[in-house]
């Protein structure tokens, strides 16, 4: 189950972070997602002790705590996605199908001619969709 996606601007800047959990973590959620940062910087200025390559924009696991899992995916604009699940299984196709889609939404949401670049996401609609993606998620739903 996926407890939170994030979005982090190129400058470390928070833009969106949406938690799907019935309890009150929100500030456990974004330390983890502030930590994956650190992760995700290693990762893209230490290319030869990763695995992907540096046209790779999936990043794969970034790091596993003891709750969850934080998986991280990073545009050619240096915009980072970031997705934290529960979920000890997951397999690479739904967290990359999930990644892809969460992408083209970001996209449409940045190509509206009223939101500002490098400000917070505050579209409803992008919300929405962000929630019906993450429904779906692990579902087979591409």
């Amino acid at each position: 189950m996926i407890v939170c996606v994030a979005v982090v601007g190129h400058q470390n800047n928070p833009l969106y972070l949406q938690s799907f959990t019935e309890a009150d973590d929100a500030l456990k959620l974004h330390h983890i997602v502030h930590c994956s940062l650190d992760v995700i910087e290693e990762r893209v200025n230490n290319p030869k002790k990763s695995g992907p390559t540096l046209n790779e924009t999936f990043l794969g696991l970034l790091y596993p705590t003891e709750n969850y899992k934080v998986y991280g995916y990073l545009t050619n604009t240096k915009v980072k996605f970031i997705l934290v699940t529960t979920d000890l299984e997951v397999r690479d196709a739904d967290v990359r199908s999930f990644f892809r889609r969460f992408h083209a939404a970001y996209v449409d949401a940045v190509s509206n001619p009223f939101h500002v670049p490098g400000k917070k996401i505050n579209s409803k609609t992008f919300a929405a969709r962000v929630s019906s993606i993450v429904k779906t998620f692990g579902s087979g739903a591409a």
